[in-house]
């Protein structure tokens, strides 16, 4: 077995760290929310991105050398919409609600339900699904022009011309125009970072049956079905077969030991995971692993260093960061949507899932990459059965 550090690339190095950049500036506001809605103190709130970062990281970590295939997890952005939306609830009974959850993820992961019922989606509808998830923030980064048009376009012709005369290079080459730009702009406030470590605090769980119903079951739901559904499907349609159950089981018994902390949940990451898994990260897809192992050790180094978080974090202009993640999610928005209209027997199917993932659309609080499987799946069903 050929040595971890030989499997290193500039170009992995780079997909690690743009996928920790989306991942953390894309929906660290959200956590912020959640903790303060909860009634979390600074403290508490740093001790949130403590556990989530040092979650994220070793898990990462792990699962990405053990298995060696690119594993990269995140925290539940629903599930800290959810949270964030929650009243009536204590911080103490909601980290006993995360402990619950924890165990449900756990249960689902181990037991093997939740790889069964992923064996059952076809691979166009999987594909669709994570082409709908990944053509969001394509529109996004196309809207950020509206907003910061010299430093969008700028970055797109880096894209053009890189994917032309260097491809391996066209998203690093991406990000450092983009922040030569904004550093040109005054858009690039690196010098306003403050650091500090992050402290732990730990919160003793207390269990109530409105905690349990309120938070425990929504969180588990949205999860499930909107963060490791797609994230399953991002590694099926980029061919890997990364075992399901253990893998979101590891994920699961992860928030168990991080909630009194604030590890509300982790999960697996799709669109992040996306970035690792794309030929931007490595032409050799045997090497990409090194991507998320990457991650894993920024996630660390974040979650260790958690009071520099918001400071960093707001250190890189938002139209910086959406079109980096738009321009590095192209080529595996393109092979999904590819992928998913190749069989004609699921073409419209997976149009129909594409459709309704990329609506945005949330129902009873579940997002719409679970409504897109189900819509999807429904029609190809239907139209089987009628043939």
């Amino acid at each position: 077995m050929t040595p971890v550090w030989r499997d290193f690339s500039a170009s992995t190095l780079v997909a690690g760290f743009v996928a920790v950049l989306v991942g953390f500036t894309s929906s660290a506001a959200i956590v912020f929310s959640a903790a303060q809605a909860l009634g979390a103190n600074p403290a508490q709130t740093v001790s949130w991105m403590w556990a989530l970062g040092l979650g994220m990281g070793l898990s990462s970590l792990g699962l990405s050398l053990w298995y060696r295939q690119p594993v990269l997890t995140a925290w539940s952005t629903p599930g800290a919409a959810v949270l964030a939306v929650s009243q009536g609830v204590t911080l103490p009974e909601a980290t006993g609600a995360f402990m619950v959850c924890a165990l449900l993820i756990m249960l689902a992961g181990y037991s093997g339900w939740f790889e069964r019922l992923m064996s059952k989606i076809p691979m166009a509808l999987a594909s669709a699904l994570l082409a709908g998830v990944l053509a969001r923030f394509a529109l996004d980064a196309v809207g950020a022009v509206a907003h910061a048009p010299v430093l969008v376009i700028a970055m797109t012709l880096a894209y053009l011309l890189g994917r032309r005369w260097w491809p391996r290079w066209s998203v690093p080459v991406v990000l450092m125009v983009g922040m030569a730009v904004a550093a040109a702009q005054g858009q690039l406030h690196l010098s306003s970072v403050d650091g500090s470590w992050g402290v732990p605090v730990w919160v003793s769980p207390t269990w109530s049956w409105v905690a349990m119903v309120s938070v425990a079951l929504p969180l588990f739901v949205v999860t499930m079905a909107s963060q490791n559904l797609p994230g399953v499907a991002a590694q099926r349609a980029s061919g890997y077969n990364t075992p399901v159950s253990p893998v979101v089981g590891a994920t699961g018994l992860a928030s168990f030991l991080l909630a009194p902390f604030g590890g509300y949940a982790l999960n697996l990451a799709a669109i992040t995971a996306a970035i690792c898994m794309g030929k931007e990260a490595h032409l050799d897809p045997a090497r990409r692993y090194t991507a998320s192992v990457f991650a894993g050790l920024l996630y660390i180094a974040l979650g260790l260093a958690a009071g520099t978080i918001v400071s960093l974090m707001g250190a890189f202009p938002r139209a910086l960061v959406l079109a980096v993640a738009g321009l590095a999610l192209l080529g595996t928005m393109t092979a999904g949507l590819t992928a998913a209209v190749k069989d004609e027997q699921h073409r419209e199917a997976a149009v129909l899932t594409f459709l309704v993932t990329l609506s945005g659309v949330t129902l009873a609080g579940v997002g719409s990459a679970f409504w897109g499987v189900v819509v999807g799946g429904l029609a190809q069903w239907l139209w089987t059965r009628r043939h």
